[in-house]
This record gives structure tokens, C-alpha cells and sequence, in this order.
């Protein structure tokens, strides 16, 4: 019997627990002591083990992007994030041409029928755009903006096989109220993002539907005393999901702090939002056609604005732990329960616990990831 043997694990409302966990046939078969574990996965006594990392909002690693439209680049973005301690995300498209984006949806719809074992799981597809705001465009192509069209959605969530799970839109826009209807009646979850739209707007498309914010604070309508806008709504309403990127170059330390102090403890997601120069070095990259300068750790347009990021998920929750007082566990629950739940799949996965999948990030004390497990199969050793 493979697992872990006499580690210190994060088990489902246990805290952290010296145990083994049992894994057979892809699944956690049982967590407790001296468990008969004979092919036990590397682990040290400092190490930690944590439910796999679950990414709801990336766009690509390694030079590899979910608009390539190709398998070996999907294959590509799974291996670099198993890097970084992840398990499951969604392929993030973004505003461009309906052939180009519905190429992407296709080429992710075949991936997952494949069932390629290398990686990370793709969970789904995050569909980025083009239902957006030219107010704030952020660093997506302003030639490919659509009207929030019910019929349009539907095309592309055809094309996705049924694989998309959330939509960013920007909920001011004449007619997206029935966007978001048609969306949540497909199982999608809508999300308020790339937006100038009022508190009052964010509240008629929550009565609509819509559940979350995409990457809070950014690309959005900030606070103001007199019309508090999509950040205000964020930080007030318990009943949004609200991402972040937690690179500390998208957000400042005070206002991670602001959102943590502000949201319910199992509605804040960490994402990465990241793009094909994570993991190369700096230099000139692309995002959507257009030209991208990384340098010190940001991804920029050449006007200047924020082209994703180049963010490692472990490294956000270092960020949250040791720049922002965020607790370990609390942090860690944003990137993996809380992506769960809202992606609805916190039955099959998101924490350690009998039953559920046997995806697992060991970290070290240094927050280094050492092993990254999917479906009871190592996907990732590091040195470290």
C-alpha cells in the first residue's frame, strides 16, 4: 500500500495531524496510525502535507498558453504548475477572435477526453472575456470586445463541451443580466471582472447570479465614498467569491490585508492569473497578440499596464503567511477548499480526507515544494 507515512498532514477539520494517509486506486483510503503503509512517499519530519493547490484562474506557464489552442501546450501549463504544488486548474482563455477563442475551447474540450495522467488536472475552462468593459480593458485586446450576447455564450460553450465553469463579465453592460441567467442555467459561475460597473449594478447581477469577483481590485471600478463600485461590493457582500493575485505587485500588502480582514474566511481564492513567462526568464513574451516585457518579477504591456503575472502559487501563499499575517492554514485554504467549493467539486477533492482524491502538495518549512501528488501518482519531486 503506497501513501504517507508518520507525516504531518492537513486533515479536514483536524488541523495539522501526525498520521499516514492511505492511497489506493487514485483516492485517500484511509488517514490515522500505522496504517501498514509499505511504499511510502518521500516526505521529511519538517515537511508539511496539504491538499493539492487548485488554480480557478490561469492562463499559462513555461511558455505555453491556453489560447495556443494545442495539446502540447495544455501539457505544457499542467507540468509547470505541478511545480508549484497545484493539482487542478482552469485553462484561462482570453478576449480575442470568436475563432481563436472557440479553437482554445476545442483543443481543452480534447485535452481532458484524453485524459492525459501528466501534471495538473484541468478542472474546466475559466472563459476570460470578451464580455468585458473597454473601461477597463486591463491588458486583454480592445479589438475583440463583444456584446454580452446569451446566443454567443452558448456557441462557445458548446464548442467547450460543457467544460466552461466560470465566465468573467462585466455586469454594467446593456443585456448582461440575461448573459448571467443564461450562464448560471448552464452550471457556469459568473464572475464581475474587467468592469466599471456601480455597487448597485453588482448587486441586480447577484440576483442574477453572479458569485465572484475576477482578480479583486484589478481591472475594475475601485472604492470611493460616494459609490463604492465592484472593489466596495467585494470587501461588503458575503455573498462573492473574491480572487486575488497575491504577488504583492498586483496588490499592496494593505490592500491583501483590507480584502482578508473584509471577506468571510471561505469566500477569499487565491489565483495566479499567471501567463506563459512564468517560469522563463526575463525578457519579451506575448499575451494575446500583443508584445509583454518581464523584468523584476512583472509582466507588462508596453503602455505600462499589468499583462498577468508570472506568480507561483506556493509563492502566494508565502506571500499571505509572511508579508500579510495571514495563519498557514488559513491561507492554505484559499487555494485549495475554497476553489473547491465554488467550483462545486469540494466532494471529490480540496482537502485531505477519506474518500477523495489523493492530490497532495508536500511543502517545506521554507515553503518550497518537495512533492506534488495527483490522483495517488507523483507528478512533481523537487530538490528543494
Amino acid at each position: 500500500m503506497k501513501g504517507f507515512k508518520n507525516v504531518i498532514a492537513y486533515v479536514e477539520n483536524e488541523g495539522l495531524v501526525k498520521c499516514d494517509v492511505a492511497v489506493e486506486n487514485g483516492k485517500i483510503s484511509a488517514i490515522g496510525k500505522n496504517l501498514g503503509i509499505t511504499e511510502p512517499f518521500p516526505c521529511r519530519e519538517t515537511d508539511v502535507v496539504l491538499p493539492g493547490f487548485i488554480d480557478q484562474h490561469v492562463h499559462g506557464a513555461n511558455g505555453a498558453d491556453a489560447m495556443d489552442g494545442t495539446a502540447d501546450s495544455l501539457s505544457k501549463i499542467a507540468d509547470a504548475l505541478a511545480r508549484e504544488g497545484t493539482t487542478a486548474f482552469l485553462a484561462t482563455t482570453m478576449t480575442q477572435s470568436a475563432e481563436n477563442i472557440k479553437a482554445a475551447l476545442r483543443a481543452v474540450k480534447d485535452y481532458v477526453a484524453a485524459g492525459p495522467r501528466n501534471g495538473a488536472r484541468i478542472a474546466g475552462i475559466h472563459l476570460e472575456g470578451p464580455f468585458i468593459s473597454e473601461k477597463h480593458i486591463g491588458a486583454q485586446p480592445l479589438t475583440y470586445l463583444s456584446d454580452p450576447a446569451p446566443e454567443t455564450f452558448d456557441e462557445y460553450f458548446k464548442e467547450s463541451g460543457g467544460l466552461i465553469k466560470i465566465a468573467t463579465v462585466a455586469p454594467e453592460e446593456p443585456g448582461a443580466d440575461g448573459l448571467i441567467r443564461e450562464m448560471v442555467s448552464k452550471g457556469v459561475h459568473p464572475s464581475a471582472g474587467h468592469t466599471d460597473a456601480g455597487y448597485n449594478d453588482v448587486v441586480a447581477a447577484m440576483n442574477a447570479g453572479l458569485d465572484c469577483v475576477t482578480h479583486t481590485y484589478n481591472a475594475q471600478r475601485g472604492l470611493h465614498h460616494r459609490e463604492i463600485g465592484v472593489v466596495g461590493a467585494a470587501l461588503l457582500l458575503d455573498g462573492l467569491y473574491a480572487e486575488a493575485i497575491c504577488d504583492l505587485v498586483h496588490l499592496s500588502v494593505p490592500a491583501v490585508k483590507l480584502l482578508v480582514k473584509n471577506k468571510p474566511k471561505d469566500k477569499l481564492i487565491l489565483v495566479t492569473d499567471s501567463m506563459r513567462a512564468k517560469y522563463l526568464h526575463d525578457g519579451e513574451s506575448e499575451l494575446g497578440g500583443q508584445k509583454v516585457i518581464v523584468k523584476n518579477g512583472e509582466a507588462r504591456l508596453m503602455n505600462g499596464a499589468l499583462a498577468g503575472s508570472i506568480l507561483k502559487m506556493n509563492d502566494a501563499v508565502k506571500n499571505l503567511v509572511l508579508k500579510c499575517d495571514v495563519p498557514f492554514l488559513q491561507a492554505v485554504d484559499y487555494c485549495t477548499a475554497n476553489p473547491a467549493r465554488h467550483l462545486g467539486i469540494f466532494g471529490e477533492t480540496g482537502s485531505i480526507k477519506t474518500g477523495k482524491a489523493a492530490d497532495f502538495c508536500v511543502l517545506s518549512d521554507e515553503f518550497g515544494v518537495r512533492l506534488t501528488v495527483r490522483g495517488g501518482n507523483v507528478v512533481y519531486e523537487g530538490e528543494e
